[in-house]
C-alpha cells in the first residue's frame, strides 16, 4: 500500500517548496488548454456552421444525406424534411444533411 506522505513527498521540490504542485497545476493546465482548442472548439465551430447551413434550407435546394441519399427539397417542415429521389418521396431528418448543392457541412468532408 502507497502512504499518503510518500505521494505529497514525490509532489514537493527537492528545496522543500511548493514548486512541484505548482509545476503539476501548470501540466494540468495545459492538458486543458491543449483539449479545449484542439477538440472542443472545433467541434462547436463546426457544429455552429452546420446549424447555419440547415437553417438556410430551402425549397428545390439539392441535398445529400448522410446514408447518401442524393435528391430535391420538395418540403421543409420542423425536423422534417420531404427529399424528391429519382422517382422516390423520402422524408428525412433535417440534421441528416451533409450536403446543400456545393456546401458540405463541416466535419463531413
Amino acid at each position: 500500500m502507497i502512504r499518503p506522505t510518500f505521494l505529497l513527498s514525490l509532489l514537493a521540490s527537492p528545496e522543500g517548496g511548493a514548486g512541484g504542485i505548482g509545476i503539476l497545476v501548470f501540466q494540468v493546465a495545459a492538458i486543458g488548454a491543449v483539449f479545449y482548442f484542439l477538440i472542443i472548439r472545433p467541434q462547436s465551430q463546426a457544429r455552429k456552421k452546420h446549424a447555419e447551413m440547415l437553417a438556410a434550407l430551402k425549397k428545390g435546394d439539392e441535398v445529400t444525406t448522410s446514408g447518401g441519399i442524393i435528391g430535391k427539397v420538395k418540403d421543409i417542415k420542423e425536423e422534417r424534411v420531404t427529399v424528391e429521389s429519382g422517382t422516390s418521396i423520402l422524408v428525412i431528418e433535417r440534421a441528416r444533411i451533409v450536403r446543400i448543392g456545393d456546401s458540405v457541412a463541416p466535419g463531413q468532408g
